[in-house]
């Protein structure tokens, strides 16, 4: 019996050709990561996860990430409206004007 295994084991079997003409007709895609999008996700939250460069993974991580620049954009509008607070407008100093005293 043993005899048997060892000259099937022999044989072996020639692949030398079959990897050289293997162009099937099967073309695969590029591996993309999923997104995470569920049905009736706003487009503003797909936006922010598209093109964050995988930072941003899901719609919890974009929602944090959009009331946080809506916070700093409003911060930023209330500085500009305000001023910086010390005084109002102050003219840079020059000749007096003849209303001056």
């Amino acid at each position: 019996m043993k005899k048997f295994q060892n000259d099937k084991n022999n044989e072996g079997i020639d692949l030398n050709g079959s990897l050289k003409n293997s162009d099937t007709g099967v073309k695969f895609e590029e591996y993309r990561t999923p997104r995470s999008y569920y049905p009736g996700t706003p487009k503003i939250i797909q936006w922010v996860i598209k093109y964050s460069g995988g930072i941003i993974k899901n719609e919890k991580q974009a929602s944090y990430v959009l009331i946080r620049f809506v916070a700093v954009a409003v911060v930023i509008a209330l500085f500009l409206i305000f001023g910086s607070g010390s005084g109002g407008s102050k003219r840079p100093p020059g000749p007096p004007t003849p209303f001056q005293v």
